[in-house]
């Protein structure tokens, strides 16, 4: 009989944590940019990070997921510590609304529940719908899972080398910490653990004395994941990981040094004994927080001093704002995505103006340049690529899918700006080479489509950033400018040519150098489609 238990559990606890997962898939996609704009709207102000991670994580439904998200974020530079552990410490707090939810007992309605989220996903054609149906569903799942985990428990009582074992958990709570601290670093999820610990207490399996410290243990063991994603990261987001560890290890030598106080105060809030063990789990990180967060500095010292120095100056070829642990949470890494091609798009508009600064003074030296921050606009090129077809093997929403199907072009469009300043650079080692000039009449025509051209590609980017529709429709109209000043242009060389007042070679130049810029303005123009069409 013992396996046919033991298979009930691991199947209630599959249903459980995948049950977790789909409600919080769903509230995800459903939050969509509000939780992109939540984490963006970060300060280094301690309470409000608390608030953020106590916010992303209720979402989420995963303090492990925020952590290692935290991490990322840390990681490619775009959080500092201070703000990391105000982030942590709310995850740690939202995490807790999972055994709360629990210790309602809404098993005898989660078959209704499963048949309104499931018709919800089935029968709807709205994408907002079925995404609401997934939370429903998940919802359902996860106390289906619970009564699955509960019932195969209840022969535990009957077992002596059970009640052993508890006597012998009661008697040393150190134990107790660390059978919590095994169970959820094995588990990787202190909401899957603390179920488990629920459903033995539905069935009386164990009191609350012996419960608590596997409770407090289970707040320890989820570092572990923070601490596993942490591998091959910089040191600031090592730091992270050791800050979350040293975090919930303090909390837990405070409240264990406070047990005798804690085991008599619980009760007193009222509740059966999983209420108890809800309420135990919110007091636990609401109390830690409290105490711990005015230490932030100290902390972050710490943990400065047990992984003391600093990176390495890194090689320009690094991603600066997207990081694998990010495709956890799709509605953040969509938002990450978009500023690093922002960044190469900035980049190749720098390279733009490089290769027409080289053009304009005959320096071979800009020229060697452009063709270093090529080879760079390439390796963006080729990552982000990577990192889009990871992104869009998630579970995306509808909107952030179309994003991501839009990023891919926009992303052809800035390789290939890149590629027209690499072809003016040529063009300036040719004039360079061959000691070409041209006439006053072509710098000052040349002069005013570059202008045009770099404002156009300038403003499609920053539009892209901010997503804004009235900058993208400057752009395009720029960009009919373009055309007609290259039209106009070229008959004016035609001139030019048959009055002898410039060179055939230079006049060569000229018209390729015209129709690179016309080419940089619809790439520009593409852009603004792009961001019109988003809106």
């Amino acid at each position: 009989m013992d396996y046919i238990m033991i298979f009930k559990l691991l199947g209630g606890l599959g249903l459980f944590v995948y049950g977790m997962k789909l409600m919080g898939d769903g509230l995800q996609k459903a939050a969509g940019e509000k939780l992109k704009s939540i984490l963006e709207a970060l300060t280094s102000n301690r309470v409000f990070a608390i608030l953020v991670g106590a916010g992303v994580t209720a979402i989420i439904q995963s303090s492990s997921a925020t952590t290692v998200m935290t991490v990322g974020f840390v990681n490619a530079g775009l959080m500092n510590l201070f703000q990391a552990a105000g982030v942590i410490m709310g995850a740690n707090i939202g995490t807790t609304m999972t055994a709360q939810l629990i210790a309602f007992k809404l098993s005898d309605v989660a078959p209704l529940v499963l048949a309104v989220g499931a018709a919800m996903v089935l029968f709807s054609k709205k994408k907002k719908t079925r995404d609401i149906g997934d939370i429903i569903l998940g919802f359902g799942i996860l106390f289906v899972g619970m009564s699955m985990m509960e019932s195969s428990m209840r022969p535990l009582r009957d077992m002596e080398s059970f009640r052993n074992l508890i006597l012998t958990l009661g008697k040393h709570p150190l134990l107790g910490v660390l059978v919590g601290l095994g169970m959820t670093a094995t588990v990787q999820s202190s909401s899957a653990t603390i179920g488990i610990l629920m459903a033995l207490a539905a069935n009386d399996s164990v009191t609350l004395n012996v419960a608590l410290p596997i409770l407090f243990g289970d707040n320890i063991g989820t570092c572990v994941t923070a601490l596993l994603a942490s591998i091959g990261t910089n040191k600031n987001a090592k730091r992270t990981a050791l800050l979350h560890l040293s975090f919930n290890t303090v909390g837990t030598l405070i409240f264990m040094s406070a047990f005798g106080l804690v085991l008599k105060f619980i009760p007193m809030l009222g509740g059966d004994i999983q209420r108890q063990i809800a309420n135990s789990h919110t007091m636990f990180n609401i109390t830690n927080v409290l105490i711990q967060a005015p230490f932030i500095p100290l902390l972050v010292k710490f943990v400065n001093r047990l992984v003391p120095g600093e990176d390495e100056n890194l090689s320009p070829y690094t991603l600066e704002y997207l990081d694998k642990r990010l495709l956890e949470t799709p509605s953040i890494a969509c938002g990450q995505v978009v500023k690093e091609i922002v960044r190469m798009g900035r980049i190749a508009a720098d390279n733009l103006e490089t290769s027409m600064n080289a053009f304009l003074k005959n320096d071979s030296a800009l020229n060697d340049t452009v063709l270093e921050k090529e080879k760079l606009i390439n390796y963006l090129q080729r990552e982000i690529i990577d990192y889009m077809v990871s992104l869009s093997n998630t579970n995306l929403s509808q909107s952030q899918s179309e994003l991501i199907t839009s990023l891919f072009h926009v992303v052809s469009d800035l390789e290939r700006v890149g590629d027209h300043a690499k072809n003016i650079s040529e063009l300036s080692e040719i004039k360079i080479q061959d000691n070409i000039e041209f006439s006053e009449n072509a710098y000052k025509d040349i002069h005013t489509i570059y202008g045009c051209t770099k404002k156009a590609i300038d403003s499609a980017i920053t539009s892209l950033s901010t997503f804004n529709p009235q900058l993208a429709k400057e752009v395009i109209e720029i960009e009919g400018s373009i055309d007609i000043m290259e039209d106009q242009f070229r008959k004016s060389h035609i001139e030019r040519l048959n009055s002898r007042l410039c060179s055939a070679a230079g006049g060569a130049i000229y018209v390729d150098l015209l129709s690179n810029f016309e080419r940089v303005g619809d790439h520009s123009n593409n852009i603004a489609h792009m961001v019109l069409d988003q809106v």
